[in-house]
């Protein structure tokens, strides 16, 4: 159907295409103390939630400002050996001074693929991987953009 609608003033082609709000990732992970330790105490997510079955930590919520991430204990069901981060990188946009957060992140024993830079696009930014392999760059509008 490519029928067009008013909503408030705004031409929107028929069905509505997905307008989301936000997004959140959920990481399975070999070892979940260790990826809680390395997103809390190396990178500085807070917890949100810890999530037990019969005692034991199953799944651990993270959270640093809006952005939320689900850690989950794999269970060896698809294999111990598969590849997990691989093919795809998480991109984390912050107010905050991005050469301060990797050099935190040095200091807390984490590890960074690049050092921060200025990119051509208008951005200053660094990139970090987890203890799985999960890919993240780190950035920051450079001043005066």
């Amino acid at each position: 159907m490519s029928e067009n609608s008013s909503n408030n003033g705004i031409e929107r082609t028929q069905p509505e295409s997905l307008r989301a709000k936000s997004i959140a990732a959920s990481l399975t992970v070999n070892d979940l103390p260790k990826s809680l330790a390395w997103y809390r105490d190396v990178v500085g997510f807070t917890v949100d939630e810890e999530y037990q079955r019969e005692g034991k930590l199953q799944a651990v919520s993270l959270k640093a400002g809006d952005v939320r991430i689900l850690l989950g204990q794999d269970n060896g069901a698809k294999g111990w050996d598969r590849a997990k981060g691989v093919g795809f990188s998480m991109m984390l946009t912050t107010s905050q001074d991005v050469d301060a957060i990797a050099a935190r992140i040095k200091e807390n024993g984490g590890t960074l693929e690049s050092e921060p830079a200025d990119t051509p696009w208008g951005v200053r930014a660094f990139r970090v991987k987890d203890l799985d392999g999960f890919l993240y760059t780190i950035s920051t509008e450079r001043p005066g953009r």
